[in-house]
Parts: structure tokens; C-alpha cells; sequence
């Protein structure tokens, strides 16, 4: 097996609130899915761990990690900083969801596996340096490269981001940073609100960043030619040591948090599009990390169609 999958049943205890679209539902149908789907088996089990203060630093400030732990421990329902439900064990699954992103990371930068599929939740592309919103606590993908940068010596790491919305807490912590290569495809005007195509990143990071704001009712005939046209010869040029996906399927058609069109068949594209420039670049090692996707059937059979590309 060369293809990892980490599945923890604690993701259900991160409760936002009734109704929330961020819902443990998200988890049980990709649980559901990928056993009824017959993909588990074919995955060796990436264990999980909770992340642990030094390693949360490398992308959060002390004083905003202490800030999201106390407010998960006084009860709030919504962190400080901004739109992000919490419920009781919020901060214990949200360290976890990073350490076990980090434990992937260290499984295919190690040579154990090559790829990776982490089902976590809360998602985290949304979680600037000291500010926790749109559902995010932590930047479970952004901390995910420093510790292949900080740890195993990965020099640079690209970050593909296609969620429906873009990852701006991803943009931030890496805007003015070469060494890694942040690009998102995502709904615009949409939330947060950035991600315009100028915003290419500053200082020694400039040019590393790489937006594609796109209008409601975009499908795979604009995302495809993103890819194609742009992403990879940027990649060509770039050379990543480590291919990380922010996998929102919240851009899949038919998601209430969303207007694209991408169809399953469309992220099992994209994908092989990136498994193939980490075959060319860095020995195939990429990394999939589970950000939106709130139709629970549409998840579900999305999250299918990325992972059996993954095995293959």
C-alpha cells in the first residue's frame, strides 16, 4: 500500500451547533462512503495524535492558541476572532486534526507512503496566524508544510487550494514566504472576500502566489484550463519538494455553500493532474487535506472519486 488514510471517529465530537453545515454528518458520510466504497481496505491507517504547542507555533502565535483553548473551555459558542462555532471539545479535536495531518506528513516525507487522504474536520484554510474564522481554528494544511519544511527538509511545498471559497488564512501565513507556493481556484465575490488575481504575494514570496477568483456557475471548462494553462507551468518552474491539497468539495455542483459546477468525475481530473506533476517533481509525495464540502451525498461521493485516484 502506498496510499495513506487517516479516519478518526473523534472528528464527531467537534459539535458547532444545530444545523451548522459543518456538521459531524460531514464525517459520517465519508466514513460511510469509503467503507461502503470497498477504499479502506486498500489504505494503510494513518494514526492520529494531537499536535503540540511548539508545533501549533510554527503557524499561530502562542497568545491566539491560548486564546482559542480558553474560549473552548468557557463555554463560548463562537471563538472571539471571528465566525467559527465551537462546542465543548472543539480546541481537543482541532489540536488532533493538526497532528494527524503532521503524522501524514511525516509518513510520506519519510518514505513510508507516497500519498495521503486525512478526513479531519474542523477545516482550516480559513485560520490566519492570530484569527480563527470560517469554521477554521487551526491551518491544518499550513502547518502541515512547515513541519515538512521545519522537520524533514522540504524546501519548497506547493499548496493547491480548490475549494469553492479561498483559503486567505493560507494566502496570509505564506504571502511573503518563497519557499511555499500557495494557489487557489474559488468563487468570487464570495466569502472571505479575497483572493483577487493581483494578489500574487510580497517581498521574497512575490510570485508565489496564485489566484484564480472565478464567477458563480464556474465548471470544470475554467478550472480545467486554470490548471492546465497556468498552475502547470508554474509548477514546472517552482519544483516542489511536497504537493499538499486544500480538498474542498464545496465547489462540487449542487453544495448550499457554494455555486460551482465541478462534477465527481472533475476532482478525479484534477487530481490525477496533481499526482502527475508530483510524479514529475517530488517522487509523487502528495498530501490531500479535507477542507469544505456541506452536501453530505455530494461529500461523499466526491471525497470517493478523489481517493480511488489516490490508490491508484
Amino acid at each position: 500500500m502506498t496510499t495513506g488514510l487517516h479516519l478518526d471517529p473523534l472528528y464527531k465530537d467537534h459539535d458547532p451547533g444545530p444545523g451548522h453545515p459543518e456538521s459531524p454528518a460531514r464525517y459520517t458520510a465519508i466514513i460511510q462512503a469509503l467503507t461502503t466504497s470497498g477504499l479502506i481496505s486498500k489504505m494503510a491507517s494513518i494514526p492520529g495524535r494531537h499536535a503540540e504547542m511548539p508545533e501549533l507555533e510554527r503557524c499561530h502565535p502562542r497568545h491566539y492558541v491560548e486564546l482559542a483553548r480558553d474560549e473552548v473551555a468557557a463555554g463560548l459558542d463562537t471563538l472571539s476572532t471571528g465566525d467559527t462555532q465551537i462546542g465543548e471539545k472543539s480546541y481537543t479535536v482541532a489540536t488532533h486534526a493538526v497532528g494527524s495531518v503532521l503524522n501524514a506528513v511525516d509518513a510520506v516525507m519519510t518514505g513510508k507512503l507516497t500519498r495521503a487522504f486525512c478526513a479531519i474536520r474542523p477545516p482550516g484554510h480559513h485560520a490566519c496566524p492570530a484569527q480563527g474564522m470560517g469554521f477554521c481554528l487551526f491551518n491544518n494544511i499550513a502547518l502541515g508544510a512547515r513541519h515538512a519544511q521545519k522537520i524533514h527538509g522540504a524546501e519548497k511545498v506547493l499548496i493547491v487550494d480548490w475549494d469553492v471559497h479561498h483559503g486567505n488564512g493560507t494566502q496570509d501565513i505564506f504571502y511573503d514566504d518563497g519557499s511555499v507556493f500557495f494557489a487557489s481556484t474559488h468563487q468570487s465575490p464570495w466569502y472571505p472576500g479575497t483572493g483577487a488575481k493581483e494578489e500574487t504575494g510580497s517581498g521574497k514570496g512575490r510570485g508565489t502566489t496564485l489566484n484564480f477568483p472565478l464567477p458563480a456557475g464556474t465548471g470544470m471548462k475554467q478550472i480545467g484550463a486554470a490548471f492546465q494553462d497556468h498552475l502547470l507551468p508554474a509548477i514546472e518552474r517552482f519544483k516542489p519538494d511536497l504537493i499538499m491539497i486544500s480538498a474542498g468539495f464545496d465547489s462540487r455542483i449542487d453544495d448550499p455553500l457554494g455555486h460551482f459546477k465541478l462534477t465527481d468525475e472533475d476532482f478525479a481530473t484534477l487530481t490525477r493532474l496533481l499526482m502527475s506533476a508530483a510524479e514529475t517533481h517530488c517522487q509523487g509525495r502528495l498530501i490531500s487535506v479535507l477542507e469544505g464540502g456541506y452536501n453530505l451525498s455530494g461529500l461523499a461521493s466526491a471525497v470517493t472519486a478523489h481517493v480511488e485516484e489516490l490508490v491508484k
